[in-house]
């Protein structure tokens, strides 16, 4: 099994941690690209994996380095390669790479014009910001232009891996919101809307995280975030129920967010989640549809013309004492008058 990158549960979800799981988002591991290439050249794959061991000298790690600046691409993935698999398991390695200098020759390959010398990069990258201590170096080195330029043209694999280095960074909360003024939010939203399912799940794992600050939601919410999450909320088959339904909870903590997810049809996606949904999924809905009915009446009639009530007064006798608090919340709600403001407003509407 691979090393895991995101951190305990409660710091996940640090505001849903006593009222719900973190969705699943556990999973952005180390080295995913394909694995050799013809554009790298012919080298010995025997040496390749041999490097991987924890065994190898500074004078290795160095003449890797001085590989990487060689003006030949055969050299310079041959070294990326080497050095992304001395970091793709051993902790050790990782410290030891990056305190060489490796990181901003290999954040230099992101914009390099061939594709599987770039994916070679982006992976060594990631499997060296799996140790905390890199992050700083990695941005530092000016990764994160580069890590968009890749989520943007990259391959497949280093599109996904690119999301997943931004991912790591983001866990640094001083980095969080410059990631997302990089323009990281678009490119991760059209990752989420036109990648692979690796890709998908990568973008809304990167999205969940940057999405802790409210400009960054505010960003996803211009970038149309609202539409593929509902769309594979709304797709059992997608394998992206949980994760998609989590990051649409934290759009739905800015008034801008509660606004699209109505007008794009969120209501009944929700309410249909609440009636079939696993328990953790009935959760997280109810918790979605709380933050759309405190915003007005006209959403809570909307909810009720869903058919939830009998939905809602049936979990409010669950034995799971989350679930019964949150239907009791929304019962309680629905059952409150129309103001004679919000009337007002809506004849003047």
């Amino acid at each position: 099994m691979e090393v895991m990158v995101m951190e305990s549960r409660s710091e996940i979800c640090p505001q849903m941690s006593r009222s719900c799981s973190d969705g699943g988002f556990s999973d952005c591991n180390s080295d995913r690209s394909g694995e050799f290439s013809p554009a790298g050249g012919t080298f010995s794959l025997r040496r390749v994996l041999v490097s991987s061991s924890s065994e190898y000298s500074d004078e290795v790690v160095r003449g890797l380095i001085s590989e990487l600046e060689s003006p030949s691409v055969e050299s310079q993935y041959r070294a990326a390669t080497q050095l992304r698999f001395l970091a793709k398991h051993n902790p050790e390695n990782r410290i030891h790479i990056a305190r060489a200098g490796a990181v901003a020759p290999l954040v230099a390959l992101l914009s390099h014009p061939d594709p599987q010398l770039q994916e070679q990069g982006v992976t060594a990258v990631l499997n060296l910001s799996l140790c905390d201590e890199n992050k700083a170096t990695i941005a530092t080195a000016g990764a994160v232009g580069h890590l968009v330029r890749t989520l943007c043209f990259g391959t497949p694999a280093a599109r996904e891996n690119a999301a997943c280095v931004l991912l790591r960074l983001a866990q640094l909360d001083d980095l969080r919101v410059a990631i997302g003024g990089s323009g990281a939010i678009p490119a991760l939203v059209a990752l989420l809307q036109t990648g692979g399912s690796r890709g998908k799940k990568d973008a809304a794992t990167a999205l969940f995280t940057l999405l802790a600050s409210k400009e960054n939601s505010s960003r996803a919410v211009e970038a149309g975030v609202v539409r593929p999450l509902l769309d594979l909320m709304a797709d059992p088959e997608s394998g992206m129920v949980d994760k998609a339904a989590y990051v649409l909870h934290r759009v739905l903590a800015l008034p801008e967010g509660r606004a699209a997810a109505v007008d794009e049809g969120g209501v009944p996606v929700l309410v249909e989640m609440v009636d079939v949904g696993s328990q953790r999924q009935k959760e997280v809905a109810m918790l979605s549809l709380l933050h759309i009915c405190e915003e007005s009446s006209a959403y809570r009639r909307m909810v009720v013309r869903e058919g939830a009530i009998p939905s809602f007064v049936a979990l409010s006798q669950s034995s799971s004492k989350k679930i019964k608090e949150k239907a009791e919340a929304l019962i309680a709600l629905l059952r409150q008058p129309t103001s004679p403001r919000t009337k007002r407003g809506m004849a003047l509407a």
